[in-house]
């Protein structure tokens, strides 16, 4: 070395012979399947909460804006579903993408990094799909626990990471799809699946590759390495999924972020947030408390005793939440379409829903006219047979088929009933 040059490189110590293009293409293959689905639902997700009506957020996305369309109310499980796939399928995954990253971590340190323009733009693609996946895990799993240690707004950031991704997996897949596949052929999962940690031998090396020059005897096979991510996944899925499916399953839910009982008896479920949190007093929610419909000749203005007595319609609806937890419990109140009409709006385009709630981002939501219209969308005024509790949405709060829980605004105050 002459005098004035830099020290040499100093090469880092990967040296496990399970590393190879087999097992990151087995890994890769499963990511291929599964990650677009969390993606796709993210995106419906954005979709359900009305962009066209400004209240998803972020709002003005300049060119990344989605195509909308009016959300579905049938099934009424529908977002239910989508969200349940969304976050369950997206903690599910972790242990597979810390073990794809492991698996290729020697190629995130080459050096030099890139000696042509195609390794540059797969050194660049990796960039963006290596940083925007674990920026959407991490900022995710806060988001799930209610941890915003962040300091900026999870959903803003969470759409924009979400593009960042998107961008680098197309990318990085355009470019190493046809060596996934032959990697996948390079072995047989069958003779895996048999060979145990002493006969694990490493695969064939290449100078470029991702097999160690001077591997270490196994620790581990093959078949014990695929074992243990695939135990994790399915731990995960054991103390995840109970929050969606409900029923026995939910004692199981350890991440449930709000815990297993909230309230008592009849509104023994989950409260995303309480009376307390929105500054509900009971001088706004008492016996001053009125409901105003707007929208037709002349303002409607009912007392919950004027509610109680209209016909009432019962129905067993689901609220879920964009983390991901569910309940379904059984409603019962006074049917949207039944207040329009009384507001002299009978076929309204949309719905305009302003909770008493001095403040928040979510005291307010539209409604398309499909989910006014439909025959289960209720202002509810009980649950599971009793009235609703304060952290309910006591006196009234809206119900909706297939609708994202925020939406389903509580402390309901006025409906205005539009008609363009």
């Amino acid at each position: 070395m002459a005098d004035g040059d830099p020290p040499p490189r100093p090469a880092l110590r990967w040296r496990s012979p399970l590393r190879g293009l087999w097992l990151t293409s087995v890994l890769g293959s499963v990511l291929l399947v599964a990650l677009p689905i969390v993606t796709i639902t993210g995106l419906l997700s954005y979709i359900a909460y009305g962009p066209q009506f400004g209240q998803a957020i972020p709002g003005d996305v300049g060119w990344l804006k989605l195509p909308t369309f009016d959300w579905p109310t049938d099934p009424s499980w529908l977002y239910r579903l989508n969200q349940g796939v969304h976050v369950g399928l997206g903690l599910i995954l972790i242990p597979i993408v810390l073990a794809k990253l492991w698996s290729v971590i020697p190629r995130l340190f080459a050096w030099p990094p890139a000696r042509s323009l195609a390794q540059l733009l797969e050194r660049a693609s990796l960039v963006m799909l290596v940083g925007g996946i674990l920026f959407e895990i991490i900022t995710g799993v806060l988001n799930i626990q209610y941890d915003y240690i962040f300091g900026f707004s999870f959903y803003t950031a969470h759409y924009y990471g979400a593009w960042v991704f998107i961008a680098g997996f197309v990318i990085h897949l355009a470019i190493k799809l046809p060596r996934m596949w032959s990697g996948i052929r390079s072995m047989s999962m069958r003779d895996v699946v048999r060979t145990n940690r002493k006969n694990t031998r490493p695969e064939p090396y290449e100078p470029d590759g991702l097999v160690a020059a001077d591997p270490d005897p196994a620790t581990i096979s093959r078949r014990g390495a695929l074992a243990l991510v695939g135990g994790g996944a399915l731990f995960i899925a054991v103390i995840t999924a109970g929050q969606t499916i409900g029923g026995i399953t939910r004692q199981a839910a350890l991440l449930l972020p709000r815990g297993l009982s909230r309230g008592s008896g009849p509104n023994d479920f989950a409260v995303n947030r309480t009376a307390a949190a929105a500054r509900i007093t009971p001088d706004l929610t008492g016996e001053k408390w009125r409901l105003t419909l707007t929208g037709g000749p002349k303002p409607v203005v009912l007392d919950r005793a004027t509610l109680t007595a209209m016909t009432q319609h019962t129905a067993r609806l689901p609220i879920a939440c964009v983390e991901g937890w569910s309940t379904t419990e059984t409603w019962t109140g006074v049917p949207l379409r039944e207040l329009a009409r009384l507001a002299g709006v009978p076929e309204p385009k949309s719905a305009f829903v302003r909770s008493v709630e001095p403040r928040g981002a979510f005291n307010r939501a539209t409604l398309q006219a499909n989910q006014v219209m439909h025959p289960d969308s209720l202002l509810a005024l009980r649950v599971n047979d009793a009235d609703l509790s304060p952290d309910h949405g006591f006196p009234a709060r809206i119900i909706v088929p297939a609708l994202p829980g925020v939406h389903n605004t509580k402390w309901v105050g006025s409906i205005d009933f539009r008609s363009r």
